[in-house]
């Protein structure tokens, strides 16, 4: 436990503590509004699609190349 002297390192150890708790708010402003994105509906659409064409395309070579 921290032993204080004075009044101003106490307020001053105060601001500090403030001051970090407001970045710890934003962080996670942050990563919430990362996680938001990451997992709308547009990305998942994107990602399937994307599986779609890569191994559809597969497929459709296989297919043509063992009926020549």
């Amino acid at each position: 436990m921290k032993v204080y002297n004075s009044f101003e390192q106490i307020d001053q150890d105060l601001k500090k503590l403030n001051l970090e708790r407001q970045i710890a708010v934003e962080e996670l402003k942050m990563t919430q509004n990362q996680i938001k994105s990451e997992l709308s509906l547009v990305n998942w659409l994107d990602a399937i699609l994307m599986s779609v064409i890569k191994y559809g395309g597969t497929f459709v070579i296989k297919r043509f190349v063992k009926n020549r």
